[in-house]
């Protein structure tokens, strides 16, 4: 079975409105399956996502937990056969192998238990593994972004959304060039976190690293794993549909990094880091038109 074909999977389902009759149809959901990212052979974490671009998700989920900053370092990947008693390839666990040289992680990085597709963070082994040291700090970024721009982001994060258009129920990140707003990549999984690592993990594979002047764009809220995330691939903007959490508005503060939230539209709220958009009006004047306190 082909690693496409199980993005998606349809079930028969029953469509009730008040007051009419029952009909059955046939409806497509996007698919969750849990995947085990291996190390060297070791056992890292289980996670529920939903298949496809598995290697950049176990790429993005190494560069996100510190354990790899450079293409060099994820030296190959594999679907590991025999994971079930019957010998089948499932196509769930990957074994990674890390060049020569390069540290494996650390066991305080083992995930304890499963990981949802809700939460990335759950299955920490401990508070003190929580917060991850970056290799790119964000900063001294110098980007600027102009507000007219990051308003044309979410449309085209929507536009590129396929799996979406089939189920509804699937998130996306996307990055985005801050100065040209040209989307370098966009990947969807029910899982935020999930969609974040893919994209990262894409990025590590085309060294890109560090992300420097791009930006980030999420179909979800703001948590404090996003921005987390997006400070160690050393991506300086995350922007979001929707809201961000307190601790995601900390820590952007406390690293440098710009956080958007609310995204819709022509609007925006901006919780750290407003000094990189631009509105394109002359300091010291508000949209309004009147003068704002120096």
């Amino acid at each position: 079975m082909s690693e496409l074909s199980r993005i998606t999977v349809r079930r028969k389902v029953v469509r009730l409105t008040v007051g009419q009759s029952p009909t059955t149809r046939e409806d497509v959901l996007a698919a969750e399956e849990p995947l085990e990212i291996r190390v060297n052979g070791r056992s890292l974490a289980v996670t529920m996502r939903t298949p496809g671009n598995d290697y950049d998700l176990a790429a993005g989920f190494l560069v996100s937990e510190g354990v790899i900053t450079r293409s060099e370092h994820f030296f190959t990947a594999r679907y590991c056969a025999g994971a079930t008693d019957e010998g089948v390839n499932t196509y769930n666990v990957l074994d990674v192998s890390l060049a020569p040289g390069v540290e494996p992680p650390n066991p305080s990085l083992e995930r304890s238990f499963l990981t949802t597709s809700s939460c990335g963070l759950c299955g920490k082994a401990s508070i003190d593994a929580v917060r991850t040291k970056s290799s790119f700090p964000v900063a001294d970024d110098p980007l600027r972004v102009s507000a007219e721009l990051l308003t044309s982001f979410p449309d085209a994060l929507r536009a590129a959304q396929a799996v979406f258009e089939k189920t509804g129920g699937i998130h996306a990140a996307a990055l985005f060039d801050g100065a040209t707003g040209r989307m370098l990549v966009l990947r969807e999984d029910v899982g935020r976190h999930n969609a974040v690592d893919k994209v990262i993990g894409w990025a590590l594979k085309e060294n890109l690293l560090p992300l420097t002047g791009m930006v980030l764009m999420v179909s979800s809220r703001a948590s404090f794993e996003l921005a987390q995330k997006a400070m160690m691939a050393g991506i300086p903007v995350l922007a979001a549909v929707s809201a961000p959490s307190s601790l995601a508005a900390e820590f952007a503060e406390e690293v440098g990094m710009t956080l958007v939230g609310f995204l819709r539209g022509d609007s925006m709220v901006i919780y750290a880091g407003a000094e990189r958009i631009e509105s394109g009006l002359p300091a010291g004047l508000s949209a309004s038109g009147q003068r704002t306190m120096a």
